[in-house]
């Protein structure tokens, strides 16, 4: 048997392998997910908001009224994570609930006249974002709708 040739397994060794952290591009997703987390937390906070609130209020704001479930459809969320959320905006007075005149079973969410307030105090925050990326416009651009395919073909399975 001869012995191993110790260049070639320090060579090896620097390869990275399909399996290493950082081939992976889930981690990849994560690390960035978290950092835009970390950013639009801090964006956020002075307005008292989370992210997931900042998105409902959003969704709302341009879509609504909309039934929970619609929210949730727009949103990715389901009703029980959606509830909790919803509750806590409705008692800031960011927006309201009502049964559905049409079916009572359903719940519509609409935005209230201090969340249409809140909305306009962030508008600044998608630039802040897109600044403290350093990407430039076409290059978020491109980002955004490389997410978008990606999403789409994970959720179909194509």
């Amino acid at each position: 048997m001869s012995p191993s040739n110790p260049s070639a397994a320090a060579s090896a060794s620097t390869t990275p392998s399909a399996l290493s952290l950082e081939q992976q591009i889930c981690y990849a997703m994560h690390t960035t997910v978290r950092a835009f987390d970390a950013v639009y937390r801090e964006l956020l906070a002075e307005h008292g908001l989370s992210y997931p609130q900042y998105i409902a209020l959003m969704t709302v704001g341009e879509h609504g009224p909309l039934t929970v479930g619609q929210l949730g459809e727009l949103m990715h969320l389901d009703s029980g994570t959606l509830s909790p959320l919803l509750k806590r905006m409705e008692s800031a007075g960011l927006v309201g609930r009502t049964r559905d005149p049409e079916d009572e079973r359903r719940v519509l969410v609409s935005v209230t006249a201090g969340g249409r307030e809140r909305l306009g105090a962030l508008g600044d925050v998608p630039h802040q974002i897109a600044v403290r990326s350093g990407l430039s416009r076409q290059q978020l651009h491109d980002l955004h709708r490389t997410l978008q395919e990606v999403t789409e073909r994970l959720d179909t399975g194509a």
